[in-house]
């Protein structure tokens, strides 16, 4: 249902399944239940409790909680059970945190750091610049195709969560790092025996995975002397606060960053009334 019906994510769905996993096991070996009707709005507050006491973030049991919730529903939907036990289950309220980013001079240190001569060094540049100057996720970015590329528009084709296609700008130094890499490294990356269709490859040729992108970025973060704790969701985020801070339009960001509520696109405009705040206390003489 959530593949067909609801188009979630590859990721979306592989994070269910290890959320009502955990709680399933939970209900049976806590108390042995082995049918959903013996579920009851008591013993999925056993669960919660104990979610509670292990520490678990709040931000985490939050998003457990959600999956309870809408499997409860589906399974009264499909008629599978009688009584919903999670009707009136509420998640807490957490406080939404800011993300974390980087300045246009962090990034320009860390992009500065990378030494060209090193081995895939150029794809590692290409990789970065992108996920900055188009504020990719990291997934969209693993899945880019040689054919992704527009260049008489000078834009990519992403396909994003939901399967959601949107179209992205890329700048000239953005282009003409991707145009070196085409070049210069990936027919050398190519694997002799299959002939990728994936943009950014691994050094045997195969598609790249999140935690090889994650790991570029942590070392070359290293190399430049940074010590933030970022990811590559930090260029993201960083890309979407720039263009607010610069005087792009909520709207823009919001198509740019394919979201698909402008409600999500705004908690960058608390990071740019952060910025504001920090530019009158540096330049307002009665501070």
């Amino acid at each position: 249902m959530l593949r067909v019906e609801r188009n979630l994510s590859p990721n979306t769905i592989q994070a269910y399944q290890r959320d009502l996993s955990r709680y399933l096991t939970f209900l049976s070996d806590r108390f042995q239940i082995d049918n959903y009707e013996s579920i009851t709005p008591k013993r999925i507050g056993a669960f919660i409790q104990a979610l509670s006491d292990s520490g678990l973030a709040a931000s985490s049991t939050v998003r457990i909680i959600s999956a309870i919730r809408s499997f409860h529903n589906y399974l009264t939907a499909e008629k599978i059970v009688s009584d919903n036990p999670a009707q009136s289950l509420v998640a807490p309220r957490t406080a939404r945190k800011l993300p974390e980013v980087l300045t246009v001079d962090e990034i320009d240190q860390i992009l500065g750091a990378i030494d060209r001569q090193m081995p895939l060094a150029i794809r590692d540049y290409a990789i970065l610049e992108i996920l900055y100057s188009a504020g990719l996720r990291v997934s969209e970015l693993c899945n880019l195709e040689s054919r992704s590329i527009l260049p008489d528009l000078d834009m990519l084709r992403v396909i994003g969560k939901g399967s959601r296609e949107r179209f992205v700008p890329i700048g000239p130094r953005a282009r003409e790092t991707l145009d070196e890499y085409l070049l210069h490294q990936r027919p050398g990356l190519l694997s002799t025996h299959k002939k990728s269709p994936c943009l950014f490859l691994s050094r045997n040729g195969k598609q790249l995975t999140r935690m090889t992108v994650f790991n570029i970025l942590k070392r070359w973060t290293k190399a430049a002397g940074i010590t933030k704790k970022i990811s590559p969701h930090t260029l993201r985020h960083s890309f979407a606060t720039h263009l607010l801070e610069g005087g792009a339009d909520l709207r823009a960001v919001q198509e740019m960053l394919g979201h698909a509520d402008i409600s999500t696109t705004q908690i960058y405009t608390h990071l740019d009334r952060a910025h504001l705040k920090e530019v009158h206390r540096t330049y307002h003489p009665r501070w």
